[in-house]
């Protein structure tokens, strides 16, 4: 069996819960458009109404997903589809459209601002730091996290937002490009997710290995096929790679 040399990780669920840090972006930013408009249009506000009673949270959520099938070659990229759902929601609130324009970028600024507001496992940072030494490390997200701002990004020389490229996961090119930028190969590398379809599947197809962070115990007991490994946790990570080593 081919040594690794490359390790590719998933961002979201992988290398933090991010449950806790979606739902505080999510109503945080929307909470803060609805009091930024009502201070701004406040001589409007009997003519207008207060924008989040009009279009409360779960009417901004179901009119991304109506954007996202308007504009499937965006569909991935989320901040992009985040962004044209709020500026159409603001023209349809009543604004002007650079008055839309510019009331969407700064409820994007503000999501964005409470998306990195996140906190990794205890054990990544110093796990990261072990790996560095002997891999090439990559991270892979169809999310909208930019590693430039989080101190992980010390650990990886590669970053690919799949979304950015309009080839969100399962589609192999956030892959490849990975491994091209690391000048690296499928046989040498191993993925490292917890999303079974997004993650495991086109990394598999590739010919890289896969340790898939089973975070709710789907395949507890289960025999998986060659070349997937099931973990609990990423902090499993270290004993993995060691048998695997052991093994080439």
């Amino acid at each position: 069996m081919t040594r690794l040399d490359t390790l590719t990780f998933d961002l979201d669920d992988t290398l933090w819960d991010n449950g806790p840090v979606m739902e505080h972006a999510e109503q945080g930013h929307y909470h803060w458009l609805d009091s930024a408009l009502s201070t701004w249009l406040e001589a409007r506000l009997a003519e207008l109404g207060r924008y989040g009673e009009r279009f409360p949270l779960p009417t901004y959520v179901q009119h991304r997903g109506e954007v996202a099938r308007r504009f499937p070659l965006r569909r991935g990229d989320f901040t992009w589809v985040r962004r044209r759902s709020l500026y159409e929601l603001l023209e349809a609130y009543g604004l002007a459209s650079q008055e839309a324009e510019m009331w969407a970028t700064a409820a994007m600024e503000r999501f964005l601002e409470l998306r990195h507001r996140l906190d990794p496992y205890p054990e990544v940072d110093a796990l990261l730091e072990g790996l560095a030494g002997d891999y090439r490390l990559a991270t892979i997200t169809n999310g909208n996290v930019d590693l430039n701002r989080l101190p992980l990004v010390r650990h990886f020389p590669v970053s690919i937002i799949a979304g950015e490229l309009l080839a969100p996961k399962p589609d192999a090119r956030p892959f490849l490009a990975a491994l091209a930028r690391l000048n690296s190969a499928p046989s040498r590398a191993l993925h490292v997710g917890d999303s079974w379809k997004e993650d495991v599947l086109p990394a598999r197809r590739l010919g890289m290995r896969v340790a898939w962070i089973d975070r709710h115990d789907q395949a507890a007991g289960e025999a998986l096929p060659e070349g997937i490994h099931r973990l609990s946790h990423v902090r499993e990570l270290p004993a993995l790679l060691a048998r695997l080593q052991g093994q080439a």
